[in-house]
């Protein structure tokens, strides 16, 4: 399963994220998976002082989105880096990484798991040509060119790609996230019963209610690694 939020930024926020695209410092993408022969983008310096801001904008997305809490229930979120793919850059099929390592704001590293994968798109779809972010789910692959301010979220697990860019300029925010239940399936179920809960919950009875939400919250329980 795999959740997409368009408005997940405002056009303010896409505006000045876009403005610090063309101001960031950017270096080669295969500084952070210098073994993938496939990958081949461009990376937010994150030594510019500039950096800092990017990241925060897109954090405070994920704060505010009620959509993405209860998809990812997350414990803890790497800093977004904004990713440029100028034309004849790709990043071949490739799995996420299960475990890295991330330098929080103060400066201290942690170990995170990542579950689930995310991109934020920022370049208006109709500039560019190719880019697409390809899902391969089992034998059919999932083509997805996001809006501006469109945030696409899904398991970490899956093979996913971005095709070549033919034409124009591709800038997105990346970001991965350690989610408080690990297992896809689990933490699946949880949302469809928040996401029912959430549509149908004023129908029911009192009663019936509190069940589903006393439910919920025990399987919950169950299923969290914190």
């Amino acid at each position: 399963m795999f959740l997409e939020q368009r408005d997940f930024l405002t056009p303010p926020e896409v505006a000045r994220l876009t403005a610090l695209g063309r101001e960031l410092r950017f270096v080669d993408g295969r500084l952070s998976n210098p073994h993938n022969i496939t990958k081949s983008n461009l990376q937010a310096d994150m030594t510019d002082p500039r950096y800092g801001e990017s990241a925060q904008i897109v954090m405070d997305a994920f704060t505010r989105s009620r959509p993405f809490q209860d998809f990812a229930m997350p414990t803890k979120i790497a800093p977004p880096l904004m990713a440029r793919y100028e034309p004849g850059m790709k990043y071949g099929a490739h799995a996420d990484v299960a475990f890295m390592k991330i330098i929080q704001a103060g400066g201290e590293t942690i170990n995170l798991r990542s579950d689930i994968s995310c991109t934020v798109f920022l370049s208006d779809p109709a500039s560019y040509t190719g880019g697409e972010l390809v899902l391969h789910i089992g034998t059919k692959p999932v083509v997805i060119k996001g809006v501006p301010g469109e945030a696409f979220v899904y398991p970490s697990t899956l093979l996913h790609e971005v095709r070549p860019v033919t034409h124009g300029q591709r800038l997105v925010a990346i970001t991965f996230i350690e989610s408080l239940v690990p297992d896809e399936r689990e933490r699946n179920a949880l949302f469809e019963l928040k996401d029912v809960l959430s549509l149908e919950g004023l129908k029911m009875d009192w009663v019936s209610r509190v069940r589903m939400e006393v439910a919920l919250n025990n399987l919950t329980r169950l299923w969290s690694k914190p």
